[in-house]
């Protein structure tokens, strides 16, 4: 059992929990993972270590609720435990050694982008990160990422920092060059609008790919992509993977896969939460 140590909210459906895990803490790296359960019974998902402290024996996990089983984790409270978290999982972030690095987050994909400008911060790598969300209560560890290096803020509605899209500020930063490589981490069309960005400038982009995983070690083949014409498995070939190369749309598409399913489980879901209330 791993008990919840800490939990905050960091937008209207993200919240932050730091939770006990420490063998995970002291081996992960940045861009690595944990399947996590909730209880017996409960859907086995993937969730990116947001950051560790091997000292306290902790990891931090940023949960956006939007489904049945993440809507379960994010309602778990201080003292309250999750039973299962399997983990580090994945490869490792490819970390530039030097020059200057752009990392690119939206909206949650903001988490997964944080210990990778941590890990370019500490080999001294020259970081900015671009960050963005529909408006201001939307934006996410801006703070975090201001440690790290410069922070460009945007939001759709203008309410916060720049008025636009990530992408806007991307294609900005590119046209001013000097940038040796992009690490960006979002919704599948944010990802390929980057990576699209990038090809004529011919900066080496990685992005991070969530695909539907199960067990994560590369056995039930649910996570596969196809990356440069060949398949591969995003629990142990990645998650990352050169943006230039991935076939988004076929990802984009695998992703609604159980779409129905998901929808039905939280409808159903909210009518066991009505009927509590009665």
């Amino acid at each position: 059992m791993h008990e919840i140590l800490e939990k905050a909210q960091l937008s209207p459906n993200v919240t932050r929990l730091r939770v006990s895990a420490p063998r995970i803490a002291e081996i992960r790296k940045p861009g690595q993972f944990v399947i996590v359960r909730r209880g017996p019974g409960a859907e086995r998902i993937p969730l990116t270590i947001a950051d560790a402290d091997p000292v306290a024996g902790s990891i931090t996990l940023v949960i956006q609720g939007i489904g049945k089983s993440t809507m379960d984790l994010v309602e778990l409270e201080p003292g309250e435990a999750i039973q299962d978290i399997a983990g580090p999982l994945g490869s490792p972030t490819e970390l530039l050694e030097q020059g200057h690095a752009v990392c690119v987050g939206g909206g949650v994909g903001t988490a997964v982008i944080l210990p990778i400008a941590q890990g370019l911060q500490r080999r001294g790598v020259s970081v900015t990160s671009v960050i963005g969300g529909r408006s201001r209560e939307w934006v996410i560890l801006e703070d975090e990422l201001r440690a790290c290096g410069e922070v460009v803020v945007c939001s759709d509605d203008g309410s916060y920092g720049r008025h636009g899209f990530v992408t806007e500020a991307l294609k900005d930063l590119l046209d001013q060059g000097g940038i040796d490589t992009v690490y960006a981490v979002g919704p599948v069309p944010m990802m390929r609008a980057v990576s699209e960005l990038t090809r004529p400038h011919g900066v080496h982009t990685v992005v991070s790919l969530n695909s539907i995983m199960i067990d994560g070690t590369g056995m039930c083949g649910g996570c596969r992509v196809e990356v440069g014409g060949q398949t591969k498995y995003a629990c142990v070939d990645g998650p990352e993977f050169d943006g230039h190369l991935v076939d988004f749309r076929l990802l984009a598409d695998r992703l609604t896969t159980y779409r129905a399913f998901e929808q039905s489980a939280v409808e159903h879901r909210h009518a066991c939460a009505a009927e509590a209330v009665r």
